[in-house]
C-alpha cells in the first residue's frame, strides 16, 4: 500500500450566478383557484412532488380512515401477505366499522388488506397490525416510523385503523406525500382500484365492494382512501391520471353529517379540476445540455465544459412559464485535478423568484494538474522508487512560488 509522507490541498472558488429567462408573455391569464369547504387540503403533482395548491396544508389535523394507507403499505412490505393471521380478542371488539371477525379466526392477510381498504374495516387493520409487530401499538410505532423516513415529519401514528387517540395526527401535506409513496407500489395501486372482492375465512366468506366514489364518478380516478371520525369530520385523500399527468388530492375535514359528507367528493373534484384545467409538463433543462464553463487553475487545460446533471420536468401555469428563470451558480475557477462528471455548481429553478428545484452542473471532461508542485513531486517519487524501491508516495504541501 502506498505511504503518504504529507497532505496539504486548499481550493478557493468563487461562485457567480448566470440567470436564463425564459420567454414573456404578453398577459398572462387570470387563473381562478379552487374553493373547497375542506380545512385542510392539498394538490400535489404526483411524477415531481410539486405542491400545486394548498389550504392550511401544514397544519396538524386529525386524519381518520386515511391512516389506513399506511396501514395497507406495511403490510404490503412486510413479506407476509401470504400469511395466516389469528384474529385476537382486541380485534374482534374493535368498532365500527368492521368486518366482524371473531376471536380465534383465521384469515390470510392479503384478503385482510382488501377489507381494509375496499370497504375500511376497522378490524382488519388491527389485526393486521398484530401479526406484524406483535401489538397495535408497536405498529402504530413502525408507522410512524415510516412517515418519517419518507419525508412526512408531522405525522403521528397512535390507531392503525385511524379512530381517534392521543396525539393522532397528520397534515394535508404529509399525506399527500405518503400517498405519492403509496403510489408507487404498483400492488397498492391494484388494491386501491379492485372494484370488489370476496374470499374466505377457516369460519366464513367475505364479500366487499370499493366504497370510493371517485373511482366510479371522476375520470381517470385512480385512488385512494375515505376516512370519517367524530374529531376529523369527513376525510378523503384521492388520485387520478389524465394522460400524461398524475394528480394527488387530500381534504381533511370536509364537514360533518350528509353536507360534509357530499363536500368531501366536491371539493376534491374541484381541487383536482383546478390542476388538470391549468397545469402541464414542461421540460426546463435536458440532461447533458451546455452549461458553461469554468476555467482550471494549475493544469493544462485551460477551461472544462459543464453540462446539467439531470433533466428536469416540472408541471406549470401558463401565467408561471413567464416568470420561469433558471440561475446557474458555478465557480470562476477550480484547481486541478477535475474528474469527468464531478459536481462544479448548481442551477437554481425559480418561479416568481420561488426556488422549486435544483440541478447539478457536472464537468464534462478531466483535467489533470500540472504545475511545479506536481512535476517536482513526480522527481521526487521517481527517485524514491529507484533508488530505494519503497512504496512511498511523496505530497508536497502547498506553496506559491515568489515573483522576481
Amino acid at each position: 500500500m502506498t505511504r503518504c509522507l504529507v497532505v496539504f490541498f486548499t481550493i478557493f472558488v468563487a461562485f457567480a450566478p448566470v440567470s436564463q429567462a425564459f420567454a414573456k408573455s404578453a398577459q398572462p391569464e387570470v387563473i381562478k383557484e379552487p374553493e373547497v369547504n375542506a380545512k385542510g387540503a392539498i394538490l400535489m403533482d404526483y411524477w415531481t412532488g410539486r405542491v400545486l395548491w394548498g389550504k392550511n396544508e401544514r397544519e396538524p389535523m386529525a386524519m381518520a380512515s386515511t391512516t389506513k394507507i399506511m396501514t395497507a403499505v406495511l403490510a404490503l412490505e412486510s413479506g407476509m401477505l401470504e400469511e395466516i393471521c389469528l384474529a385476537s380478542k382486541r380485534a374482534a371488539y374493535t368498532p365500527k366499522v368492521k368486518m366482524g371477525l371473531s376471536t380465534g379466526e383465521k384469515i390470510k392477510m392479503y384478503d385482510l388488506v382488501y377489507a381494509l381498504m375496499l370497504e375500511s374495516q376497522n378490524d382488519a387493520a388491527v389485526a393486521i397490525a398484530e401479526h406484524i409487530a406483535g401489538s397495535e401499538e408497536s405498529f402504530c410505532e413502525m408507522m410512524t416510523a415510516k412517515a418519517r423516513e419518507i419525508g412526512a415529519l408531522d405525522t403521528v401514528y397512535e390507531t392503525s385503523n385511524g379512530l381517534d387517540k392521543g396525539d393522532h395526527h397528520s397534515t394535508a401535506y404529509d399525506l399527500a406525500i405518503i400517498a405519492r409513496y403509496a403510489l408507487s407500489n404498483p400492488e397498492f395501486v391494484k388494491l386501491i382500484t379492485t372494484k370488489n372482492k370476496s374470499f374466505s375465512s377457516n369460519q366464513r366468506s367475505y364479500s366487499f365492494v370499493n366504497k370510493n366514489r371517485l373511482l366510479y364518478e371522476y375520470e381517470g380516478a385512480n385512488g385512494i382512501k375515505t376516512g370519517f371520525t367524530n374529531k376529523a369530520g369527513h376525510c378523503f385523500v384521492g388520485s387520478a391520471k389524465r394522460g400524461d399527468m398524475g394528480l394527488i388530492s387530500v381534504v381533511l375535514a370536509s364537514g360533518w353529517g350528509n353536507t360534509g359528507k357530499q363536500a368531501k367528493w366536491t371539493d376534491t373534484k374541484a381541487i383536482l379540476n383546478y390542476g388538470f384545467e391549468n397545469y402541464s409538463y414542461h421540460q426546463i433543462v435536458e440532461a447533458g445540455s451546455d452549461a458553461g464553463s469554468v476555467a482550471i487553475g494549475r493544469s493544462r487545460t485551460d477551461k472544462v465544459s459543464c453540462v446539467f446533471g439531470d433533466e428536469l420536468t416540472l408541471p406549470l401555469r401558463s401565467d408561471e412559464i413567464s416568470s420561469l428563470e433558471v440561475e446557474q451558480y458555478l465557480p470562476a475557477e477550480v484547481l486541478a485535478p477535475v474528474s469527468s462528471g464531478e459536481v462544479l455548481g448548481v442551477a437554481d429553478v425559480l418561479v416568481k423568484g420561488q426556488l422549486l428545484a435544483q440541478v447539478p452542473l457536472l464537468a464534462e471532461s478531466s483535467a489533470s494538474r500540472h504545475d511545479f508542485k506536481t512535476s517536482l513531486e513526480k522527481v521526487i517519487n521517481s527517485a524514491i522508487r529507484f533508488t530505494t524501491r519503497a512504496d512511498i508516495e511523496v505530497i508536497l504541501p502547498e506553496f506559491v512560488l515568489p515573483e522576481f
